[in-house]
């Protein structure tokens, strides 16, 4: 029960953190939309300077958010009663995998491809490509190896810090 309560909490906690910057501005968020839309926007004379500035901020925020997640859902698992490597690594993948889910078939699916307020100026006519179902689920399918990525790391933190409290 307490998996499922941190799901929905993380969830909510996502769409907060996501909506709210789109909907305010949806170039903030042009590296995670399909390609053919961010080949247009980056053509469009109003978007040519703050292109190449986003995707340096993309790929930092994107680090930083793997070494905070990896820490934040191991304080997570820490909490909800794991304390070895495999009850953490499968508590962070399943809470993961569901706010990766949520957030395909919720956020992308659901919002994003029938939001005309997330709609680039500029791109208005691309509604194929702000449909394309298919980019979503590949980016799902590369959430899921993340989510491995971060679940390892955390079962790390969580197995190191034990063996450490052993010692000490």
């Amino acid at each position: 029960m307490v998996l499922v309560i941190e799901c929905v909490v993380l969830c909510i906690v996502f769409t907060l953190i996501i909506l709210p910057a789109q909907y305010k501005d949806p170039i903030n968020m042009i590296m995670s939309y399909p390609p053919n839309i961010i080949n247009r926007v980056e053509q469009l004379p109003q978007y040519k300077e703050c292109i190449k500035e986003r995707e340096k901020k993309h790929i930092s925020k994107k680090v930083f958010g793997l070494f905070f997640f990896v820490v934040l859902l191991a304080i997570v698992a820490y909490f909800s009663g794991c304390r070895g490597f495999v009850d953490t690594f499968f508590h962070v993948f399943m809470l993961f995998l569901v706010v990766n889910i949520y957030d395909m078939l919720v956020l992308d699916w659901g919002i994003f491809c029938h939001s005309k307020k997330l709609r680039i100026p500029g791109t208005e006519d691309m509604d194929k490509d702000y449909k394309d179902y298919l980019f979503h689920v590949k980016g799902a399918l590369k959430g899921i190896v993340i989510g491995v990525i971060v679940a390892i790391l955390s079962g790390l933190v969580i197995y190191f810090g034990g063996v450490y409290n052993d010692l000490g």
